[in-house]
């Protein structure tokens, strides 16, 4: 494949993501590394298979939402034949969550993201925003994805995912134990994993609540990493 790279940004779902805010923070980087970027509204694109073919490269911020059949299909069937999919947080790891078809092509599903103590919270969004650490695997540091990069510290939503073995998982952050949540032993769950499908590679950060998370400097680098790793090369 030749000529300029294409990349379709799909954004849509529950709008406490900031689907339209977030991925606009991303376009200018993808159109000054030679992408053409198509914006969809709706995942309906996906069932387009002349759209898809043409596709080297699939951001997607949909939170929740739905997915047709025929549009999950056409989803599958691209990233196998070689088209990259990449994003984060909600947007792809709490997505569709009723497709069990979705869930294993991503590798990764959204489980919860433990609050504060009971006597802390106010009501809002922030109930959910716990300190943690994003720590880099041995995988990781050696990943062009997080290469250079050390562990480094987030005041946001900590994401527990239900994952499986298909992972390459490049980076972690850990549930501690604490007496008012009902788990005994410390969970570590993946933050930054790599997933081969076919010929096609997905890549999936879970930091990413807000804009200012996706602003940080260690966020955003690794979310700008992931998707160039996870393009289709001009080459395939």
């Amino acid at each position: 494949m030749t000529g300029t790279r294409k990349a379709l940004v799909v954004r849509g779902g529950w709008d406490g993501h900031s689907p339209v805010e977030a991925t606009g923070l991303f376009i200018p980087f993808l159109r000054e590394n030679g992408f053409e970027v198509r914006v969809e509204e709706s995942n309906d694109v996906y069932a387009d298979e002349t759209v898809m073919t043409g596709t080297d490269l699939i951001v997607q911020c949909v939170t929740m939402s739905e997915i047709s059949r025929d549009a999950l299909k056409g989803l599958r069937d691209a990233v196998a034949r070689g088209t990259g999919m990449a994003g984060w947080h909600g947007g792809i790891a709490d997505s569709y969550r009723s497709s069990s078809d979705y869930l294993q092509l991503i590798g990764g599903q959204f489980a919860t993201h433990p609050s504060k103590h009971p006597d802390s919270c106010a009501g809002d969004a922030s109930d959910n925003f716990l300190p943690h650490t994003i720590e880099p695997t041995e995988l990781g540091r050696g990943h062009e994805i997080m290469r250079g990069l050390e562990a480094f510290a987030l005041d946001t939503e900590q994401y527990w995912v239900l994952t499986d073995d298909l992972n390459d998982v490049l980076a972690t952050t850990t549930h501690p134990v604490q007496p008012y949540h009902p788990w005994h032993r410390p969970i570590t769950s993946p933050a930054v994993w790599t997933r081969e499908w076919g010929a096609g590679r997905i890549f999936v950060a879970t930091p990413g609540h807000s804009l200012e998370v996706l602003r940080d400097v260690n966020v955003r680098t690794i979310i700008e990493r992931g998707m160039l790793w996870a393009s289709r090369t001009g080459s395939e």
